[in-house]
């Protein structure tokens, strides 16, 4: 049965209208906070307002406006964001070069015709060629993260004529069904088991391990075709590996015959220090993966990019890794160029550098004081985890940040380290208050705990 028409359109006009509004009305504001709770329950799920770690038991939170640091919800109230949307904020929020570019290039076209030679892909390309390590030339554009993983696993299969794939435990490359099958973490593969074949999972961290496995599946008939790590794991907790443990890396795959592919979804465009994780390391990948921060924190886009030697069989068959419909969109490439150009211009890297080690070095001044709450505290640049003796106080300390309009981020199931990716424009006032913050919490908590042992 078909539904009404002018029902339909009626909805339409009322949402534009407060997307299209310069101010809202005190009305209109609480209308959109009790209709986003109830689109929520009735048309997205209402499971994710209740798995919100800092705000799960409060609704009223509706995110609506923001710029560098900060973001506001529809009733004004500021948070400094530490969280940074999992990496895509490094630039913060709508960077005017960003947005001066998005806006450039919709007012010449939107989406490409498919059929000419769009410009942007191009140019966006050869500009990914000429920031990344060593001979990486040749970009896939991809709508996210994930895809872009799937496009190096189908890269990787490709080039080399060989099937299989190792990654680690607790590493995250995606939820689609390849780089699921790659990713670490039961929490997220369980549901979905039986999952693709051919992939297998070492320690992170262990190149004895890595090199191990390599050589037991060739001793059984089996072919490695790559392996997939994140030059720092994200969501599985802010780990960093060795120096040398990707030099190993790079000697196995050369020695087995093997792609070496670097996730840098999470860690690229300058967040950790450099402009890529892998460069701490100072090794080539045959493939790179980037996401997040790529689309300048405005567009969703993220690419594969690969070095020219697997190339080869993509100049026979153009279209043998995929055909995107929106992929390398003209929108999307402009908000990355205007992006890569504003991480350049203001050196970002650099910003993320000398911002992370303050930050690392008051967060461990507050860990040797109340070790017993904070166990750890690691990271690179802007990519910083807290490790705290167990779930709970992770999640209670983003719960009271929250109360301080602070918002930080634990890994996606679990709170027991919980990180701190703000954007590099970040001021030192902002760092401030937020390590003020996380110390303030952390006595309360240690002084709520002793209180608690003293009655036991």
């Amino acid at each position: 049965m078909q539904k009404p028409r002018e029902e339909s359109l009626s909805l339409a006009k009322n949402i534009l209208h407060l997307i299209e509004s310069d101010q809202l009305t005190s009305e209109e504001k609480n209308q959109i906070v009790e209709d986003s709770v109830e689109n929520f329950e009735q048309y997205v799920n209402k499971a994710i307002l209740k798995h919100r770690k800092a705000a799960s038991t409060d609704f009223s939170f509706v995110e609506w406006e923001g710029e560098g640091a900060v973001f506001r919800d529809t009733k004004g109230r500021e948070f400094i964001d530490c969280l940074g949307g999992y990496g895509v904020y490094l630039l913060g929020h709508r960077h005017p070069n960003v947005v001066k570019a998005v806006e450039s290039q919709i007012k010449r076209y939107a989406l490409h015709s498919q059929e000419l030679v769009d410009p942007l892909r191009g140019y966006l390309s050869k500009l990914v060629a000429a920031i990344t390590p060593g001979d990486l030339q040749y970009s896939y554009l991809t709508n996210c993260g994930t895809e872009a993983n799937e496009m190096a696993l189908k890269l990787a299969r490709i080039a080399t004529g060989k099937k299989c794939f190792i990654s680690t435990t607790n590493g995250f490359h995606g939820k689609t069904f390849g780089s699921l099958s790659a990713s670490g973490k039961a929490v997220f593969r369980e549901p979905y088991m039986p999952l693709l074949p051919g992939f297998y999972h070492v320690e992170y961290g262990n190149a004895e391990a890595m090199e191990t496995m390599v050589k037991n599946l060739e001793a059984t008939g089996e072919s490695v075709a790559g392996i997939l790590v994140e030059p720092i794991q994200g969501e599985g907790g802010v780990n960093v590996p060795s120096q040398d443990y990707f030099k190993r890396l790079r000697e196995i795959c050369d020695n087995h015959g093997c792609l070496l592919i670097v996730d840098e979804i999470q860690t690229g465009m300058g967040r950790t220090g450099k402009m890529f994780g892998i460069e701490h390391f100072d090794v080539v990948p045959d493939i790179m993966t980037l996401g997040k921060a790529f689309g300048g924190g405005v567009m969703p886009i993220a690419a594969m990019v690969a070095r020219p030697k697997h190339w080869v069989k993509l100049e026979e068959n153009p279209f043998l890794l995929g055909s995107s419909t929106f992929g390398g969109n003209p929108l999307c490439c402009a908000g990355a160029i205007a992006g890569i150009k504003t991480i350049l211009e203001e050196n970002i890297p650099e910003m993320a550098r000398e911002k992370g080690e303050y930050i690392l070095s008051r967060l461990s001044n507050i860990q040797n004081k109340y070790s017993d709450l904070m166990v750890a505290v690691r990271g690179k640049g802007l990519l910083i985890g807290m490790q705290f003796a167990n779930n709970d106080i992770g999640f209670d300390l983003a719960k009271r940040l929250f109360t301080d309009n602070i918002l930080v981020g634990g890994t996606l199931n679990n709170a027991t380290v919980i990180r701190i990716e703000p954007p590099a424009v970040i001021s030192y006032e902002q760092i401030d208050t937020v390590l003020n913050a996380i110390e303030r919490h952390i006595e309360k908590l240690a002084e709520e705990q002793k209180r608690q042992s003293v009655r036991v």
